[in-house]
């Protein structure tokens, strides 16, 4: 008998959308979840030394993510479970990095066709939540111009964005998966 792979759900949206506390939620529920790994690699870099990894050097930077975001992905795969959250996936990379006109490989691009998700779920922009911090380097306005880089390169990519409401954490929880729960 032939394994099923979970389903892999994944949340997207510009910085200080609510999607870790979310995700942090569903994993409180008892959900399979990965968290977002750009602060982790940020945290390392400062660690040798490097203040602000994507602006200093931004190919390293999404090589790592790029890395980390596959090796998420590859884990998600192996589980015996039915639904996984995955806070940022392996597109993300190629947005930002279109948005502040970096070049990249073209591992990156094939990386994005070769790893594919189940659901997208995108968080919109929400002033009344926004907030900056250390390893949050980019203010509102930065943030709605990655918001439309990320619906831009996930619609160029084929996926349909499931919006997620303006709301408090459990109606957004309940929204999410009574959306899985239809399909």
């Amino acid at each position: 008998m032939t394994k099923l792979k979970p389903v892999k759900n994944l949340l997207i949206g510009g910085p200080s959308t609510g999607k870790s506390t979310v995700l942090e939620a569903l994993s409180d529920r008892g959900y399979w979840c990965f968290p977002e790994i750009s602060r982790e690699v940020t945290l390392e870099a400062r660690q040798l030394g490097i203040e602000h990894l994507f602006l200093d050097e931004p190919l390293k930077f999404s090589e790592m993510l790029l890395k980390g975001r596959i090796k998420q992905f590859e884990e998600a795969e192996t589980l015996s479970t039915g639904q996984v959250f995955i806070d940022r996936g392996i597109p993300d990379v190629t947005a930002y990095m279109t948005h502040f006109q970096e070049a990249y490989p073209v591992e990156f691009k094939n990386a994005n066709e070769n790893y594919r998700y189940d659901n997208v779920f995108l968080f919109p922009i929400w002033n009344d939540i926004y907030t900056q911090d250390n390893e949050r380097f980019e203010d509102l306005e930065l943030a709605r111009n990655l918001q439309a880089a990320l619906v831009k390169t996930y619609r160029d990519l084929n996926y349909e964005l499931i919006e997620v409401p303006k709301s408090g954490i459990q109606e957004r929880i309940e929204f999410i998966l009574k959306r899985i729960q239809q399909k």
